[in-house]
């Protein structure tokens, strides 16, 4: 971004200098399994590229309050945008995981000056023939982990007496529905002009990298990346891969 200077310089007056602002910000978006998926991945991109990194909770996720407003995923795309306004931050990757690629999904069909670039991780949201998404309602933890890892062993260990449903899940719900899929979101996508990347890892079984495909064909010019040995959670069970693949975009 270039910006142009004026500065009162002693025994020399104004002088006005046009100045290239390389500074990014990453807004990450998690998924149905929560902020935590996500944090870890958030502190190593934060490290390694000196990057400013907002990690949002979305609201209804973790206990947090959520207006009675926020009703589908487009109202909560449209609320990041407004976030990013609120905080005047341009240059901005949005970089969405699961149910947070859907979201990236949506925000890339806003048209904010503000967002740069979005990159989908493992996005659920669009109807893919051939490709359904595994159905994980009133599945346990443990249960959504064996779909979500290449490596079962590599899941966090489900809390201490966690046999029922995620609480996170039944929020989830609250944004896309029973089928969290949006049966006008592959034609829609079609209307994004920001550059889309999208990454997917090759043992997903949430949505298998066919899903992925078809996901990334919707959008003009994206590009289609798999993720060796890793699920749907890239972030969580191949962090350094993740980034290899992110930075990458930018060589």
């Amino acid at each position: 971004m270039n910006s142009s200077e004026t500065l009162q310089i002693p025994s020399a007056g104004p002088v006005e200098l046009t100045v290239h602002d390389r500074t990014q910000t990453f807004l990450l978006l998690h998924g149905g399994g929560g902020v935590a998926t996500m944090a870890g991945f958030a502190d190593l991109l934060a490290e390694r590229t000196r990057s400013r990194v907002l990690l949002p909770t979305h609201p209804g996720f973790n206990g947090t309050p959520k207006a009675a407003e926020l009703t589908d995923v487009t109202a909560l795309a449209k609320a990041y945008v407004a976030l990013l306004d609120h905080l005047d931050t341009s240059n901005v990757t949005v970089i969405g995981n699961s149910f947070g690629g859907w979201l990236a999904a949506e925000i890339a069909l806003l048209h904010s000056p503000r967002v740069s670039r979005a990159v989908i991780v493992d996005g659920i949201g669009i109807e893919a023939a051939g490709h359904p998404l595994a159905d994980v309602r009133g599945k346990t933890v443990a249960e959504i982990q064996q779909f979500s890892f290449h490596d079962p062993s590599k899941a966090p260990v489900p809390p201490a007496g966690s046999t029922g449903p995620s609480p996170d899940v039944l929020a989830l719900v609250g944004y896309t529905g029973p089928a969290m899929t949006d049966p006008t979101l592959a034609e829609r996508l079609g209307k994004a002009d920001i550059p889309v990347h999208v990454l997917w890892g090759e043992s997903d079984r949430i949505a298998d990298p066919g899903y992925g495909e078809a996901y990334a064909a919707a959008i003009p010019g994206s590009t289609f990346t798999v993720l060796p040995r890793t699920g749907h959670l890239p972030q969580v069970e191949t962090p350094e891969e993740l980034l290899g693949a992110l930075l990458a975009l930018d060589a």
